[in-house]
């Protein structure tokens, strides 16, 4: 897509300016990232971007048209924490890059989340692509970097000081996000803290910063929160569904109710028709869908071929459901002349203030594998891994 950039793109490409790549987000950073980084970025056209766009807002307008019960009938009972809000701070929405029956590339939607993703790294990627390949500039995101830590402080730090706010996570060490972590914490001033750090003193929350117990006041949340309970041994002062003195950003219950359950009530072209699985058609053909459990993260427990015996066998159905297939299109040529599939991730923010969120900056992942994660991907093949897409005329 686009042929004059990915023709560019492959001609400058060499193994070095990838490892020169990989070396300068390091040096920002101080860490190796986790997950593995894409040789190459997405070229996509304005005329994609265009689609991308329309289904986005078609599908805000289908949330905020839905009753506040339908959405908190999404939260588990065991997984309810205090103090909702009326709004997410964040929404992020994931995109197939896909051929219709009739020949276009179009979008089709994943998923969608009401969860932070890595919008300081994608943001630091981005400039990074454009410091290794300097013509890139000219289709970068129009955003300038200033405005868009001025977006993000006013998101998460609020008027607060920054010692009083913490991105929280469980274990923050040990997982593949940390280097969007480090971002994080350069870009608004906050420290990263593990839930089995926090002190709780009544309604109130503490940390250590430096030797100094300090207060909480908003917490940039990053834990999945029902993944807690597969931590065997966890302890911790402080339990999400405890009301405590505190700002959540975003506030823990959105991760449910914006996710998988909205899909099947969500009508649009980009969008595969799903089902609940309690609600599927009795003659339906499976063959023609993926089954995907509710609340999964990051592509566990999606079954790409599932069977009678398979869907028959699970007890809680209403936690799962079915969404119709789509056929990614290798559209992404490599310096071999193989080519990747991909999807693309829109990172919206929403403040408290505003009727609709903003979008700052996407995230793409490519593969060459059956799923597009990059957990999925072949070790020793080209082109995979986390992306970012540039947008630009034909």
């Amino acid at each position: 897509m686009i042929p004059k950039y990915r023709e560019q793109f492959n001609q400058e490409f060499s193994p070095e300016k990838y490892a020169q790549l990989k070396e300068i987000l390091k040096q920002k950073s101080g860490i190796e990232p986790a997950f593995r980084i894409s040789e190459s970025p997405l070229f996509l056209t304005k005329e994609f971007e265009a689609k991308l766009l329309d289904a986005s807002e078609s599908i805000i307008d289908q949330i905020k048209a839905l009753p506040a019960e339908t959405l908190q009938k999404a939260i588990p009972a065991n997984c309810r924490v205090p103090n909702d809000t009326d709004q997410p701070h964040f929404f992020t929405i994931d995109f197939g890059i896909c051929r219709s029956e009739n020949g276009e590339i179009e979008p089709q939607l994943i998923e969608l989340q009401a969860f932070p993703s890595l919008y300081a790294f994608q943001r630091i990627f981005e400039d990074t692509f454009c410091e290794v390949y300097p013509f890139l500039s000219e289709i970068r995101s129009t955003m300038p970097d200033e405005a868009f830590k001025n977006y993000l402080k006013e998101l998460i730090v609020g008027n607060k000081d920054p010692k009083n706010v913490i991105l929280l996570e469980i274990y923050p060490e040990k997982q593949k996000t940390a280097i969007d972590f480090v971002f994080t914490e350069q870009l608004l001033g906050i420290k990263t803290v593990c839930l089995t750090k926090i002190k709780k003193e009544g309604k109130k929350l503490f940390y250590d910063n430096n030797g100094k117990l300090t207060e909480i006041k908003r917490i940039y949340n990053r834990v999945i929160f029902d993944e807690l309970d597969r931590i065997p041994d966890l302890k911790t002062e402080f339990d999400f569904r405890e009301d405590v003195e505190v700002t959540w950003v975003t506030h823990p219950n959105w991760f449910f109710k914006i996710s998988k359950f909205l899909v099947p009530l969500l009508q649009h072209e980009f969008v595969p028709k799903s089902y609940f699985l309690h609600e599927f058609p009795e003659h339906g053909n499976l063959e023609e869908f993926v089954l995907k459990p509710l609340f999964s993260f990051a592509g566990s427990g999606v079954n790409l071929n599932p069977t009678r015996e398979i869907t028959d066998a699970i007890e809680d159905k209403e936690n799962y459901i079915l969404q119709r297939k789509v056929r990614y299109e290798p559209v992404f040529e490599d310096i071999h002349g193989d080519f990747s599939k991909a999807e693309i991730r829109l990172l919206y923010i929403w403040r408290e203030k505003d009727e609709r969120p903003i979008l700052l900056e996407n995230l793409g992942r490519m593969t060459k594998a059956a799923m597009v994660n990059v957990d999925f991907n072949k070790k020793d093949a080209i082109w995979i891994g986390s992306s970012n897409a540039f947008f630009a005329e034909e």
